[in-house]
């Protein structure tokens, strides 16, 4: 099979303007890898393949033409299924919304495209993204491509696109993200993903799960490549009024593999000592790195996040439940139940509860932007625990049974509350193979040194570089026939 599906998104831009590649050998490569895979896979809902390759040879012809090209001109990328894309079926992963075609494209999506990127189809998710596993019991669940035998989670909810980018079937993937559900899926499917700061990227014409909570951005197999699609997609937008008017950085310019002097906060209380050993060793080992390219670390205390699920559960909520009220009452069956029992729920969050959330959340962005102003960025796992099988309820933390999806979003979803930007990137793997993330936090606006970090790192390591088993053929079963 094609190695250029394992080039990343910079190499590819990279090579299709230099002619030394053509757009159209790329997304053709795309697609016979999808066709190879994805049956098992189940990463991609709806597959764009005649409008992927109509548009690979408009872009061939504008290189070999002459014409100015975008910084993402010819490269293929997923959408996850709750992005509107004209002409396209956009369905949240649900029910609710299957056959629905919009009449026009969010504004990330017609960001990527004046870019250049090329749009291969609308990937799985979980059902309107309440639920950080990334199941779907509609179209099927995700199979995590890190292990070939047994079907484990990819994390969610941009389940779709961590297994799409993980695997080889997009050079980079929108997700969205209201818990943690850009950050999960990176760091369970072993790539690099972006939370940026809330407001930065519009999200108009993206389904909501809770206004104030949402945050949209890119998930690809390295921080570079994020960088060079979160450039494209950053910046005010009318259509969306909670975009910042802020100038949008250089974020590749950002990306000089320096960090001498840099101050590393890292995230112990609550965080490190809530993670698996593996997980722990994994983190500690990526500051020593951190520490080696001239960064200095100190540890970091935050008292306010233990109110993180509480102040989370009474935002979301009632937001959640206030977008699909008129459908839970109209179309109750269509949901998928685990998705309809969570959103009845917040019916019963009180305006005094809502209000409660609100001020605890305040006091948590308080304590972390004073925890910022002595450090640059702080540091944790993004999750306690690697991908779990499906259907798998509870795990054990250093000898604790404790639920799955509460691990999930542990530490992940204070950051949303706060709205500062948040990326994930792999910083090793257990002795099984699953990959662990590497959580790193900024100041509000300052995605470039997040990036910046995430990139050191990056080049000092080989972790983000590593392939999944998925090319493997599967063994035999007891009776020689495949398991």
């Amino acid at each position: 099979m094609s190695d250029l599906v394992w080039k990343s998104a910079t190499e590819l831009a990279r090579a299709i303007a230099a002619r030394e590649i053509s757009p159209v050998e790329v997304v053709q490569a795309h697609l016979d890898r999808i066709a190879a895979l994805d049956g098992k896979l189940k990463a991609y809902l709806t597959l764009t393949a005649e409008a992927a390759l109509e548009r690979a040879k408009a872009a061939e012809a504008a290189v070999m033409s002459g014409e100015p090209l975008g910084r993402l001109h010819g490269v293929p990328v997923g959408f996850k299924d709750l992005y509107w894309t004209k002409g396209v079926t956009t369905t949240g992963g649900s029910r609710i919304l299957a056959g629905w075609v919009p009449d026009e494209d969010a504004t990330a999506v017609s960001r990527l495209a004046a870019a250049g990127a090329i749009a291969l189809g609308k990937l799985n998710m979980h059902e309107f993204a309440y639920g950080p596993e990334g199941l779907n019991p509609h179209y099927g669940n995700p199979w995590n491509p890190w292990d070939h035998n047994t079907h484990r989670i990819c994390g969610g909810s941009s389940s779709g696109s961590g297994a799409a980018v993980a695997a080889g079937l997009c050079a980079g993937a929108l997700g969205s993200d209201t818990g943690g559900s850009i950050r999960i899926p990176s760091a369970l499917c072993g790539i690099s993903g972006i939370k940026p700061t809330y407001g930065r990227v519009s999200r108009a014409g993206v389904l909501p799960l809770a206004w104030s909570l949402d945050h949209v951005g890119p998930m690809c197999r390295s921080a570079a490549d994020c960088a060079l699609m979160l450039g494209a997609m950053a910046g005010y937008d009318p259509r969306d009024p909670t975009t910042s008017v802020l100038p949008v950085p250089d974020y590749t310019g950002a990306l000089t593999g320096q960090i001498k002097g840099l101050r590393v906060g890292v995230l112990r209380s609550f965080f490190l000592e809530s993670t698996g050993m593996a997980l722990r060793q994994a983190v500690e080992e990526a500051v020593k790195v951190l520490e080696g390219l001239g960064a200095t670390a100190h540890e970091v205390n935050l008292e306010t996040v233990g109110h993180a699920p509480a102040a989370s559960h009474a935002v979301l909520a009632p937001e959640a439940f206030a977008y699909h009220e008129a459908w839970l009452k109209a179309r109750p069956g269509d949901y998928g139940e685990d998705v309809r029992q969570r959103l009845r729920v917040g019916a019963f969050v009180s305006g005094a509860e809502y209000l409660k959330g609100q001020r605890a959340r305040a006091l948590i962005r308080g304590e972390v932007d004073g925890a910022l102003a002595k450090a640059d960025v702080l540091v944790c796992a993004t999750t306690p625990i690697v991908a779990t099988a499906v259907g798998q309820a509870e795990v054990t933390v250093e000898h604790e049974k404790l639920p799955v999806r509460a691990s999930l979003i542990r530490f992940t979803r204070p950051f949303n509350l706060t709205g500062h930007p948040a990326a994930s990137i792999p910083c090793g793997f257990t002795a099984a193979g699953l990959p662990v993330g590497l959580q790193i936090i900024g100041r509000p606006f300052d995605e470039a040194t997040v990036l910046r970090v995430a990139d050191a790192y990056q080049r000092a390591t080989d972790w983000h570089a590593r392939r999944p088993p998925v090319d493997q053929p599967r063994p035999a079963g007891p009776e020689g026939a495949a398991a």
